[in-house]
């Protein structure tokens, strides 16, 4: 009743467990696609992160709250004040609590503190020669410099223009100024 061992076909043998005709083998073995569906969802997640974290670098750069000017008509050397005129003028109101120029007032001066052949720097100074006077201030949403000289356009006397163009646009505002 015992029967001598049949040999497997050349070819088939330990080697090959999932062979066909071997017990182990059937069509549509799962185990060719194992890993694929996890290394499919760790690329997903590290793109997400890349993106985001790209994002989250770009806001942190450009989100530090200080007015930064895209372009405005100015001179790019810091103004000194004359000398020979030392008293402000007399309708000159009252100093912000800050120095800012996102407080700025219509009537208040501001000088220009900007590096040579860089973007300008305002900040609000008392009214003597070589600064300049807002004569109007426009809030709200700007597109920039066209939206800017048509706005200061419409003002008497202006020479000068300013603008602040924010990720919110309900921080924007447009200077019309006048130098002094």
């Amino acid at each position: 009743m015992d029967q001598p061992p049949t040999a497997a076909p050349e070819g088939y043998g330990p080697t090959e467990p999932y062979a066909p005709g071997t017990p182990g083998a059937y069509p549509g073995d799962p185990t060719s696609g194992r890993g694929r569906g996890a290394l499919v969802a760790v690329l997903v997640v590290l793109a997400v992160l890349v993106v985001g974290g790209g994002t989250l670098w770009y806001l942190r750069d450009s989100g530090d709250g200080s007015p930064t000017p895209t372009d405005a008509v100015l001179p790019t050397s810091p103004v000194e004040p004359d000398t020979a005129t030392t008293g402000p003028a007399a309708t000159t109101p009252a100093l912000a609590s800050s120095a800012d120029p996102r407080f700025v007032k219509a009537g208040q001066c501001v000088r220009n503190e900007g590096v040579v052949a860089g973007k300008p720097k305002l900040i609000i100074t008392e009214c003597v020669p070589k600064t300049y006077e807002v004569l109007r201030r426009f809030d709200g949403a700007t597109s920039g410099e066209r939206d800017a000289e048509a706005k200061c356009g419409k003002v008497e006397g202006y020479t000068n223009w300013y603008f602040f163009d924010s990720e919110l646009d309900t921080l924007d505002f447009v200077l019309c100024l006048k130098q002094r």
